[in-house]
């Protein structure tokens, strides 16, 4: 999508501080403001598994509220008690770490490898995640899920459409 001239302020400001390792905006709303951006591999010489960030004040305090209300443990246990729903988010982790891995340059490839991040960017998932059937943190699979639609993002819709919650803000997303 690009960083457009003004992105930078309207990201500081979701944020409330400066944008680390940014490298895209993944996601934009109706008005063109970012809801999601894409984050650089390394962010201060670390590994930032990371890629994808939900920065929609609104998304985020939804989701904050869905988290406080326990619906990561409500996910939890419909994934725990559905073989086909953890086949369904070890795919999506796959995936992700794929999208993730096609954003490296050459230069990032070259850097990931003297310092020795190769296996962590290759084996962590959405959000950092290393253990691909469990539910860590909403924000960040549903930040994926608006880039490529993912198992615990459709949950969450569900859920929001059971309660006709919905974000007309956002752009419809295939």
């Amino acid at each position: 999508m690009g960083i457009l001239e003004d992105d930078i302020a309207v990201i500081e400001s979701l944020l409330g501080r400066e944008p680390r390792g940014l490298e895209d905006v993944a996601v934009r709303d109706n008005a063109g403001v970012p809801v999601v951006i894409r984050v650089a591999p390394l962010v201060n010489e670390k590994p930032f598994p990371t890629l994808l960030w939900l920065i929609d004040k609104r998304l985020n305090y939804a989701i904050d509220q869905l988290e406080a209300g326990g619906l990561i443990a409500d996910l939890q246990k419909t994934v725990d008690s559905s073989a086909e729903l953890q086949t369904e988010m070890v795919v999506d982790h796959q995936r992700y770490i794929e999208l993730r891995q096609s954003y490296f340059s050459e230069i990032q490839k070259q850097h990931i490898r003297r310092l020795g991040y190769e296996s962590v960017l290759a084996e962590r998932g959405i959000g950092g995640i290393v253990d691909f059937q469990r539910i860590r943190c909403l924000h960040t699979y549903y930040a994926a899920h608006l880039v490529r639609s993912n198992t615990v993002g459709r949950m969450v819709d569900a859920y929001w459409q059971s309660t006709l919650l919905t974000f007309s803000h956002l752009p419809s997303f295939p």
